[in-house]
């Protein structure tokens, strides 16, 4: 029977083919491999190799400076095709430089990609991405100079009188993949990771193509100690498997912290130990946005603002019992951690498979979504993947919101050095952002306004001093905030002008309390 071998880092490295696809598995710096990751950064510094790599990842996965930043090297790599770049300053910069091949893909539909190339299946067909920077006919996720001359790795199929997007294999020849235990048989545990992700999908899809897996692990226990429901992955599918070099430093359970069991399932953190954020900017976006929700509903909020005010309202309106919250992750209830630690959830309710996750998202569709935003257009369009240069990608921001049947983006609203008093009794501007978010059009569509209409979807766009609604005739400024003057903070800060509602709403100064604003009180409310 096949055994994987227990090697060195630097040997499982030399298993990695110059001109080969590698894919990692992980997102922020949860499940990051990075014993193996520095050795493939080491090797490459001292020998050049391995070299002229594609690097295939569904998620962001760096805290700006570790993760899949360690493969940031001209030369290292030639070609990526990934998910989200957003905390991972190098790799944006390569980007944005032409030093790369880049190729930007909804977050979910790389996820299900495993599951078709596994199968054998002539690539993986959704209606994700039509009509947004995806679609070939728009960009095809090129995101640089560069790739524009490069093959389409997207196509869009008709089947049975309606159109599809066509997401082509990528064959992999390499997978580095990360777990808590491997007994001496080679099966995988992923107790004490943060996420479940799509760890075994991705080990058949290689397979598939006759890759190798690698996989690196917190600690290597005797065969046949492993509850068998627990494994992973089953030791027969693993190549190598590499004993991280430092629990604390190379296998941390996310950016911030080595370990702490209520974000992997093994305790309960008591409820008092959650903190209340401040009243911020951020914090009075959050709280507008949660108004529009309905009790008894299940939602999603993505990174930025969303993820870093959403959760923790929630918890200090006390409405986790009438409002679940996911995360793309695969995250169900709990409060989410924020910044680079996103994707992770204090006394979550369920830990579920991140391309599972997806299939909610895609299939079902999530009934509201929280979604942060770079700039709304004219017709309703919303950039939230490049902003110049600058590639974050979509993570899965095109995924989510084009199924979602309440979509709430949050933002201020201007950007570049915004500074915004707030106290309450409401808030102030103090200095106005650099450049205008409410543009004529936007520099890439990650949301497409006039699909998200024929969709029948609600589209809120949520800032501190003016909600948007959008409607077919375009947005409609329905909302100001107290003291704000139309003209001269609202209007003059545009380049278009909005519809503008008959009957304007002033944004409730409940926002700017302190303490609990309520929310608890107005869910009850629309249960009457």
């Amino acid at each position: 029977m096949k055994r994987p071998q227990f090697i060195s880092a630097r040997e499982a490295v030399d298993m990695i083919p110059n001109h080969s696809t590698l894919c990692t598995i992980g997102m922020t710096l949860v499940s990051a491999s990075e014993t193996v990751l520095k050795a493939v950064e080491q090797k490459y510094l001292e020998k050049k190799e391995p070299n002229n790599l594609t690097l295939f990842h569904t998620c962001g996965q760096s805290d700006r400076k570790d993760g899949i930043a360690h493969l940031a090297h001209e030369g290292l790599l030639v070609k990526i095709i990934g998910g989200h770049w957003g905390l991972c300053p190098p790799l944006m910069d390569m980007i944005s430089n032409d030093k790369v091949v880049a190729y930007n893909l909804p977050q979910g539909q790389m996820a299900n990609m495993f599951h078709s190339m596994a199968l054998r299946e002539p690539g993986k067909l959704s209606k994700i991405g039509l009509g947004t920077f995806v679609d070939p006919r728009v960009e095809g996720g090129k995101m640089n100079a560069r790739t524009k001359e490069e093959p389409d790795i997207v196509s869009v199929v008709t089947v049975d009188g309606e159109e599809y997007m066509q997401y082509k294999e990528v064959p992999l020849d390499t997978l580095i993949i990360r777990g808590t235990f491997a007994d001496e048989a080679g099966n995988i545990t992923t107790d004490e990771e943060a996420m479940v992700l799509e760890v075994l999908p991705a080990v058949m899809a290689t397979k598939r193509f006759g890759g190798k897996v690698i996989c690196q692990v917190k600690n290597i226990v005797k065969k046949g100690t492993l509850d068998p429901k627990r494994v992973t992955v089953p030791g027969v599918l693993v190549d190598a498997v590499v004993l991280c070099d430092s629990p604390v430093e190379d296998h941390r359970q996310t950016s911030s912290w080595y370990y702490d069991p209520s974000y992997s399932g093994q305790a309960f953190a008591p409820e008092q130990m959650s903190t209340t954020i401040p009243l911020t900017v951020r914090k009075v976006i959050g709280r507008r946005a949660t108004m529009q929700l309905k009790p008894d509903v299940l939602i999603n909020v993505g990174t930025g603002i969303p993820n870093d005010v959403i959760g923790p309202i929630l918890a200090e309106e006390q409405v986790q019992d009438e409002i679940t919250i996911t995360v793309e992750s695969g995250i169900y209830g709990g409060v989410p951690a924020g910044g680079i630690d996103f994707g992770i959830s204090k006394n979550a309710q369920a830990l579920i498979p991140h391309d599972r996750q997806f299939e909610y998202y895609t299939g079902a569709g999530i009934d509201y979504t929280f979604m942060g935003a770079g700039e709304m257009d004219a017709e309703g369009n919303v950039n939230a993947t490049k902003m110049g240069p600058v590639a974050a990608g979509a993570g899965g921001f095109v995924d989510i919101t084009s199924t979602a049947r309440n979509v709430v983006f949050c933002s201020t609203f201007t950007g570049g050095g915004i500074k915004v008093d707030v106290d309450q009794n409401g808030i102030k501007i103090v200095q106005e952002g650099q450049f205008r978010k409410l543009v004529k059009k936007v520099q890439q569509i990650s949301y497409n306004g006039k699909m998200a209409i024929a969709r029948g979807q609600n589209m809120f766009y949520v800032t501190e001093r003016a909600v948007f609604q959008l409607t077919e005739q375009g947005p409609m400024l329905i909302e100001i905030a107290e003291g704000m003057d139309l003209e001269k903070d609202i209007l003059a800060n545009m380049e278009f002008r909005p519809l503008i509602a008959e009957k304007l709403k002033v944004t409730p100064k409940v926002i700017y309390k302190k303490e609990a604003f309520g929310l608890k009180e107005m869910l009850q409310e629309t249960r009457k």
